[in-house]
């Protein structure tokens, strides 16, 4: 999994993750990559996706039931693509799991941390994932790099509350043993990092 406040750069290393991991060495023979993302990975969650990410001013959902779409695209996503996927023995990149619920809805929106993980608990089946690397990005290089990029409802929040979650993001790295990166880098700088940390753990664990 790859985790960060936006504009971190984690498409640019998901792609570059696609085109370096099965050419590593780490993949077997029969061992597909799969490639997904959330909100989004599934049929119904790109319906949830565009309900949570723009949806009409009137109907904007309220912070708990924000958090009860993202548990249910989760549950969706994990139900239909990555458990399926992991069972056949591939290997899954998502972009954003249930370490952003915790810092986007939790730290951000300041809901229950206990309720979060219950939920995330019931939509995962107990699943974690092997590694979650975070890109870590100061909030003034995240906005400066959007730049007049168009947000989405999220990201329209401002820096106050993207602060918040980046803090989070650090609270919760810490809490789970995450893989720290350093996204205020050059992209082959940030890309060379990832590339050895899976190396060491994959190697290990292997």
């Amino acid at each position: 999994v790859l985790e960060g406040i936006d504009g971190c750069g984690k498409t640019s290393q998901i792609n570059f993750l696609f085109k370096w991991l099965p050419t590593s060495g780490l993949l077997t023979n029969t061992s597909k990559l799969i490639v997904t993302r959330e909100p989004g990975g599934t049929s119904l969650g790109a319906s949830l996706r565009e309900l949570l990410l723009h949806p009409p001013n009137e109907i904007s959902p309220e912070p708990l039931a924000e958090l009860l779409l993202y548990a249910a695209d989760r549950a969706q996503h994990v139900s239909q693509v990555i458990q399926p996927a992991l069972d056949q023995g591939h290997w899954v990149i998502s972009d954003r799991f249930s370490g952003s619920t915790l810092a986007y809805q939790g730290y951000g929106r300041n809901l229950n941390l206990d309720l979060i993980r219950q939920l995330e608990s019931i939509a995962t089946v107990g699943l974690t994932p092997d590694v979650t690397l975070w890109l870590d990005l100061p909030v003034i290089i995240s906005l400066s790099r959007r730049g007049k990029i168009a947000n989405d409802r999220i990201e329209a929040e401002g820096e106050e509350f993207l602060s918040k979650v980046s803090k989070g993001f650090s609270l919760i790295s810490k809490e789970e043993n995450w893989v720290r990166i350093n996204a205020h880098n050059t992209l082959a700088n940030v890309s060379h990092d990832i590339k050895n940390q899976l190396m060491m753990c994959f190697r290990q664990k292997g």
